[in-house]
């Protein structure tokens, strides 16, 4: 994974700029020996501000950009000249990013919406000159405020990926091998178990030019919940798909119960998931042959629509993608 440039995950220090300070100023000229307070206003501390850019699909960008620092305001002066604000500083972040707070782990915002702007750590405010304290009692006020403190603090950014269907299998499933098949994206594909280390996505065309995306989540083995194997790092991503493919090769000794681990996994990280329409496809089929196929069709689970399919021999593709469309919709 060291050179890898799929990045869910980054923890970030973040201050916004101090308010500039108000200004304590009277107004002095060579015929007006006594004039009246003229202090401007400080400048807004820069805020810290994350916007969702459907542009970006990893965090690379700020796992090496640790510490981040906005610009403080200017302070006001005389003759009511008020200080120049703080730059902002705007972080660019894939769709589908959430943040969370990395003391307490609390889910602070989740930036969901293509052009959303979230306020990370709004900037202080400047201090207000002594021009503002005037009064009919109080004519040649001598003090100003003081701009406020920024925000600061750690905080977690962690991507959790959009798409439409969420492919759930063990490693070597066929899972890489079936987005390919029926997207143009070009995942890594071998024999062995492991060979996808990060999630891919591709778009699935239907009928009339409409689409859904599907998303190849890196195999899950028996224990990921607990941390073993490398499924856990991902199992994230599937809480945002709204149908769960579950993918069983048909060389399996027993599909239902492995098709019962795959679940087992998903409830034990999160019950919720459970909640997802599911789809069953029994994958390498070309590899068997009708008799076996009815064979093993008698001891599938119950209550899960399925479709015995090969990517390679393009079976059952048509069928797989009329039952996804189908459980998009309800």
């Amino acid at each position: 994974m060291a050179d890898s440039n799929f990045i869910d995950y980054v923890k970030i220090f973040c201050h916004s700029g101090h308010g500039g300070a108000g200004s304590m100023h009277l107004y002095r000229a060579k015929y007006v020996p006594k004039g009246g307070p003229d202090g401007g206003d400080g400048g807004r501390g820069g805020h810290i501000i994350l916007e969702a850019d459907p542009q970006y699909w990893t965090l690379i960008h700020l796992k090496y950009r640790k510490h981040i620092k906005a610009e403080d305001g200017e302070g006001g002066s005389g003759g009511l000249r008020h200080g120049k604000n703080g730059e902002d500083i705007i972080l660019k972040v894939p769709v589908g990013t959430v943040v969370k707070d990395a003391e307490s782990e609390e889910v602070i915002h989740e930036m969901m919406e293509a052009g959303e702007k979230y306020i990370l750590c709004p900037g202080g405010r400047g201090g207000l000159g002594n021009n503002n304290f005037k009064s009919a009692t109080l004519q040649t006020p001598r003090f100003a405020q003081p701009g406020e403190d920024g925000v600061e603090g750690w905080y977690i950014l962690e991507l959790k990926l959009l798409a439409d269907v969420g492919l759930v299998g063990l490693p070597n499933a066929g899972k890489s091998t079936l987005l390919s098949a029926i997207t143009a994206a070009k995942p890594k594909i071998a024999s062995y178990a492991f060979t996808t280390l990060e999630p891919n996505l591709g778009i699935v065309n239907y009928y009339d030019e409409q689409s859904f995306v599907m998303a190849d989540i890196p195999g899950i083995i028996e224990g990921a919940h607990e941390g073993k194997g490398i499924g856990i790092r991902f199992l994230r991503h599937i809480e945002r798909n709204s149908v769960l493919l579950f993918m069983v090769s048909a060389l399996e000794e027993d599909i239902a119960a492995t098709y019962k681990t795959l679940l087992n996994e998903l409830e034990m990280y999160n019950p919720e998931l459970l909640d997802k329409e599911r789809v069953l496809a029994i994958t390498k089929c070309d590899l068997i042959d009708s008799d076996i196929e009815k064979d093993l069709e008698k001891n599938l689970p119950k209550g899960i629509p399925h479709v015995f399919i090969s990517s390679i021999a393009q079976k059952g593709l048509k069928e797989l993608k009329d039952l996804l469309w189908e459980a998009l919709h309800k």
